[in-house]
């Protein structure tokens, strides 16, 4: 088992009408979104005398606040807690077939007062807003740290089976559906997305964080009970209809590239010569996608510093077209070459985005037709 101590607050005093106060866990299964594939978390208050409920969520953002791409890129980007009307929030789900789950939290009075007070706290403009990190901060992770902070005991976790998911895993089981969606990912993320993961590092899935409350015990000097009193669907599943907007997938579009090289690789050889202007094309695209991957290294995001896809994907390349352009002899290709190959060997350790072992294939048959161009 693994335990978390909550870091209770200090008791005031509470009021009699904390007995028809509920807190939830709000767990809301994934939808088409990009930035919902994974699900979302929230922290229900429902007060069964007057009827007052609200919702409390983490996840809230502004695609149009300034520079928020380029500060996403380098880990800067700022979510905040917002409190809004159940009623309100419930629609937004149902429209997109999301199912809705409710978990009550079995919580003394006390305990309510607590993640009452630290949930109006974190509401006020000087607390609200928290620096978003995609694995150790986010929606999934900020509930249930109030949460646990918010009880008089410890948290009991039932461990989990031995395997041990990596990132990079956990992510995959929730863009199967979304290709392109896992390639972006893949191609950010460096080695250190491979590694194993605890179960608490899990729980920056919402699902994951549901399972594990499902199962948890909170010991209250000496004294255990389940941590969830009540389950309850809020809302039902629907039909969710999923949006292929382009029809290759990562894999077949590396194919269609490694066809075009062979193709080109083919002619070159029997016509006795080189057409630098693919060449120029590959190191430019190559060469973009490397810039991405540079900048990266300096991005606040825990797992994207060292990514051994620079090793093909690499931004050097662009100072070298000029030198393709004119036939210059260059020994860009040769360096380029060693760089390849050790991306292959670093296959051992990273797990590379889908189709990038092809595209690695179809430089190196450029790479070798310039070594061996007369």
């Amino acid at each position: 088992m693994a335990i978390y101590m909550g870091a209770a607050s200090v008791k005031a005093e509470v009021p009699i009408q904390m007995d028809s106060i509920e807190f939830s866990l709000i767990t809301c299964a994934p939808h088409d979104e990009i930035y919902s594939l994974y699900g979302h978390t929230a922290i229900r208050y429902h007060n069964l005398s007057t009827g007052a409920d609200s919702i409390y969520n983490y996840g809230v953002f502004n695609f149009k606040a300034p520079h928020f791409v380029l500060r996403f890129v380098f880990g800067l980007t700022d979510y905040e807690l917002q409190r809004i009307p159940s009623q309100w929030f419930w629609p937004y789900y149902a429209e997109w077939g999301s199912q809705v789950t409710e978990h009550v939290l079995n919580l003394t009075n006390d305990e309510k007062q607590n993640l009452m007070n630290a949930l109006r706290k974190n509401c006020l403009p000087e607390s609200k807003v928290y620096r978003y990190n995609y694995f150790y901060d986010n929606c999934s992770t900020r509930p249930r740290n109030i949460i646990e902070a918010s009880l008089n005991g410890s948290v009991i976790y039932q461990s989990q089976p031995d395997y041990a998911p990596t990132f990079r895993e956990i992510i995959h089981q929730h863009t199967t559906r979304h290709p392109w969606a896992a390639f972006g990912n893949d191609i950010l993320l460096g080695i250190k997305a491979d590694a194993k993961t605890t179960q608490r590092e899990q729980e920056f899935v919402p699902d994951n964080l549901r399972r594990d409350f499902e199962k948890a015990l909170v010991d209250r000097n000496g004294t255990t009970s389940p941590l969830i009193k009540e389950r309850r669907i809020i809302v039902r599943p629907g039909v969710q209809m999923v949006d292929n907007s382009f029809p290759l997938t990562p894999f077949q579009c590396a194919i269609i590239l490694l066809i075009v090289s062979l193709l080109i690789f083919i002619y070159e050889h029997f016509k006795q010569t080189t057409l630098r202007y693919y060449d120029a094309l590959l190191m430019l695209f190559t060469g973009l996608a490397g810039l991405i991957l540079f900048v990266m290294i300096f991005s606040q995001h825990p797992t994207t510093s060292i990514n051994l896809q620079i090793l093909v994907l690499n931004p050097v390349s662009l100072l070298f077209i000029p030198a393709v352009i004119r036939h210059r002899k260059t020994r860009w290709f040769t360096i380029s070459m060693i760089c390849t190959c050790l991306f292959y060997v670093g296959g051992f350790w990273q797990d590379y985005a889908e189709g990038m072992e092809i595209v690695a294939l179809c430089l190196l048959l450029r790479y070798w037709r310039h070594i061996n161009d007369k």
